[in-house]
This record gives structure tokens, C-alpha cells and sequence, in this order.
């Protein structure tokens, strides 16, 4: 017997317990499970770097709806422009022609590096285009072995989540083969502690070891997101492309959370470590929160795909391409680049000066606007301390703060705001936390 058909009216329900009840009856499983609070956080509205709930309770968004938020919730440019896009015409596939994706792609190829022919092929996401980069990688040098980071977050899509080094993200399933992990560079608590050459040894190791010797590529984010805020020290981006680049590979840069100016160091942070990738993949801050991304490349490695059909029904979107161009008109215009090095440097100094009076925080990390506090129940063992993290966390929500928890033990709590947030922030910020470490510390 079918089920009766059911007609929703055009008013949405605000109700708490109504958009509770509606997504736990009809979100699936996999849907439901990325939920980070206790109760739920019900998001209405935001501008800026603000939001606010159903109940009209105004946050700080320190997670930039996971830095999907570059230049700040609803930026007047961003909306315009979408909006007469999506007025005249909405969608066009890539069967046919239209100017404001090709236009973009040609501003998107005019932040790389110059001196070489990018182009650009859209995703609707960073995973997809994380999936794009290794068959690319692989097709262009006829190799299947591909290295990765361990502690590396990729994405979730099956692809993306064989080269993602972190187990909660990958599912009991045969993964992709021909992904090693090395272990990666961190500075704090990483295998071989501080220092650049043991981690590039492990390179060198795997490729004699756990591969054929000849290699497909590596996958690199030059700020691990999800692994807990990890900045790649220097040296060992242009060290580890020497070593692929040597075994045949192609050397990937993953931008989806580092990129578009986050780290105020350069638009694309791999631009700090003075090393030209072959592949860079973008997405999330690209498009302030409109779904888009992107699979930047050599024209010599991107024409290996000129024989093969490769679609995404709505990538090169001209509304998402059009809200694209804003964004890199107004992080230009309104120096968001710069105000994330300034007002990130000058968070990062309160948050170090937190470290301080609470002995729980191990470590204060990260560049720009892309910080962490790492949590630990003793600062010479280093051993994690999740439920405390969890604890402060939940503070943090009830004190006004939205953020978030990551890193292979879930004791890290991350930072990544809209690049807009002022100078004028960072005290309230910093109350916040007092208040919330304050709370547990009683």
C-alpha cells in the first residue's frame, strides 16, 4: 500500500521541537550522526561573524559553518550577486556555454602561481574534488601508489576518505588501494617531535617500502584541519615534493580549509612554503557558504583527462561561480587577507596568555585565522584529555561561542571565524573562554 501523500505548506516551523522531531524522523543515519553538542544548535540567521538561533541568541561563529564562511555570513556583494544570477538564469550545464564560470576561472587561475597554464575544472565540493585530483594524478602518470598524511582530513566520499588519515572518518570498508600514510610533521605531537628531516625520511621509507617505487602523487594540507590545526612546518612541503616529484608523482595540495586567505600569510597557504603544486583543490571559503569547488591544475597534467567524459551536473553553476567572483572582489577590497594575519595574530597572543593560567591547555596553534587549544591532562605526558575538551566545549556554546572539537583524540577545539571578525572581538572571545575554562576548573 502506498503511503498517503503529504503537502508542506510554504511557512517553515521554528519551533525547537519541531525541527528536532523532523530531522531525527527524516534525516538518515549518516545524515544525523555529525552533531556536536549535546542539544542541538539550531541556526536561524547570521551576518558577519555572528549568528543567531531560533530563541534570537546572538554567537560569536568561530567555525565559520565549517569555514564554509569566508567574508561573513550574508555579505551584501556575495547575496547581490547570486541574486541576479540566479533571477536570470540558474543553472547552465557545462554542455553549453556561459561567461561568469569561465570569467572565474580565469580570476581563479590568476591567484596561482605565475609562470604556468592553470585550469580550472568546478565541483559542488571539496570531497568531490579531492575524488577529481587523485584520478587525474593517476591518469596523468599511468602510477597507482599515492601517499598521504596520517592525522590528514580529505573528505568523506569514498575516494577522499582512502586517503583521509583519521579512523573516524573512514567507513568498515574496503578502502581504495594504493594510498600509504606517512607520519606527519607535528610539532607538537608528532613521532619524531620537533624537527623537519626524520618525517622526511618516513617518505623516503615508504616509497622504498610500501609502494612500487614509482608513484601516482602525495596529498598534502599545509594546515591540517580536522587533525587538530596543524600547521607543516617549513621545509617539508618543498622536501616532500622533491621526493614525489623523484619516484614520478604529482605533488596535490589540498586548499579546502587553509585556502582563500585564511592563514594571512598568502592567499593559498601553500604559497608560504615556496613550492608550485600540480594540482590544487579549493572549496568551502571559495564560495562563502554557496556550495562550489574546484580542481585547480597544469594544463599538461589537466589535458590527460581530454579523452575521458568527467561531469558534475552542477559544477561551473553560474550562481555559485558568480557568488565565487564576489568573494574574491571583496576579500581584495575589504583586505580580509590581512585583517585575518592581524586580528588572528592577535587573538592566537590572548589565547597563549589563556594557556598560562590553565594547565590543561597543552598547546596554542595555528596562523592567521585558523587556530586551536589543544587539551591535555598532563602538559609533560601529553596525554589527551577529550572528556575535559568535551566539558569546555559545551561552555563555550552555553557562554555564546559557536566552535568546534577535532583532532584524532577529540581534544582540540578549533578556530576558523569568518575572516571578518574585528579587533573589537577578540576580547569578548577571550571572556568567553575564561568563563568556560573557569567553569571547569572549579
Amino acid at each position: 500500500m502506498n503511503a498517503p501523500h503529504t503537502h508542506s505548506s510554504l511557512a517553515i516551523d521554528w519551533s525547537t521541537q519541531g525541527i528536532v522531531d523532523r530531522r531525527n524522523r527524516f534525516y538518515s543515519a549518516s545524515q544525523r550522526k555529525f552533531v556536536p553538542y549535546k542539544d542541538p544548535l539550531i541556526i536561524k540567521r547570521g551576518r558577519g561573524q555572528y549568528v543567531w538561533d531560533e530563541q534570537d541568541r546572538k554567537y560569536i561563529d568561530l567555525l565559520g559553518m565549517n569555514l564554509c564562511i569566508s567574508v561573513g555570513h550574508a555579505h551584501p556583494r556575495v547575496v547581490k550577486a547570486a541574486s541576479e544570477q540566479v533571477a536570470e538564469l540558474t543553472h547552465c550545464t557545462t554542455m553549453f556555454y556561459h561567461p561568469v564560470p569561465a570569467q572565474y576561472a580565469e580570476e581563479l587561475a590568476g591567484t596561482m602561481p605565475a609562470g604556468h597554464e592553470w585550469v580550472v575544472h568546478f565541483t559542488n565540493s571539496g570531497a568531490e574534488a579531492i575524488d577529481l585530483a587523485l584520478l587525474m594524478a593517476r591518469s596523468h602518470t599511468g602510477n597507482i601508489d599515492m601517499l598521504a598524511l596520517a592525522s590528514s582530513y580529505h573528505g568523506a566520499t569514498f575516494g577522499a576518505q582512502s586517503v583521509t588519515g583519521i579512523a573516524g572518518f573512514r567507513h568498515s570498508v574496503p578502502q581504495l588501494g594504493g594510498v600509504t600514510f606517512v607520519p606527519e610533521p607535528n610539532q607538537y605531537r608528532g613521532i619524531h617531535g620537533e624537527g623537519v628531516e626524520p618525517y622526511l625520511k618516513e617518505i623516503d621509507r615508504a616509497i622504498a617500502t610500501s609502494t612500487s617505487g614509482r608513484l601516482a602523487g602525495m596529498i598534502v594540507e599545509p594546515v591540517q584541519g580536522y587533525g587538530g590545526i596543524v600547521p607543516i612546518p617549513e621545509g617539508y612541503i618543498a622536501g616532500a615534493f622533491e621526493r614525489v616529484r623523484a619516484a614520478g608523482g604529482l605533488c596535490i595540495i589540498d586548499e579546502v580549509q587553509s585556502g582563500v586567505g585564511r592563514t594571512g600569510e598568502a592567499f593559498w597557504s601553500f604559497e608560504s612554503h615556496g613550492v608550485v603544486p600540480d594540482i590544487v583543490v579549493v572549496a568551502k571559503g571559495v564560495g562563502n557558504g554557496i556550495p562550489l569547488g574546484a580542481v585547480i591544475a597544469t594544463r599538461e597534467v589537466a589535458e590527460t583527462m581530454a579523452d575521458k567524459f568527467l561531469f558534475h551536473t552542477y559544477g561551473a553553476n553560474p550562481v555559485a561561480c558568480a557568488a565565487g567572483r564576489a568573494v574574491l572582489k571583496v576579500m581584495r577590497e575589504e583586505r580580509l587577507q590581512e585583517n585575518a594575519r592581524t586580528v588572528g595574530g592577535a587573538l592566537r597572543t590572548r589565547l597563549e596568555d589563556l594557556k598560562e593560567r590553565y594547565p590543561i591547555i597543552g598547546d596554542v596553534r595555528g596562523r592567521g585565522l585558523m587556530l586551536a587549544i589543544e587539551l591535555v591532562r598532563n602538559r609533560a605526558t601529553k596525554e589527551p584529555a577529550p572528556e575535559e575538551t568535551l566539558a569546555v566545549f559545551e561552555e563555550t556554546r552555553r557562554n555564546g561561542l559557536v566552535a568546534s572539537r577535532s583532532g584524532p583524540y577529540r581534544n582540540v577545539i578549533r578556530m576558523c571565524p569568518p575572516l571578518c571578525l574585528a579587533m573589537a572581538d577578540v576580547d569578548d572571545v577571550l571572556d568567553r573562554f575564561e568563563r568556560s575554562f573557569a567553569a571547569i576548573a572549579r
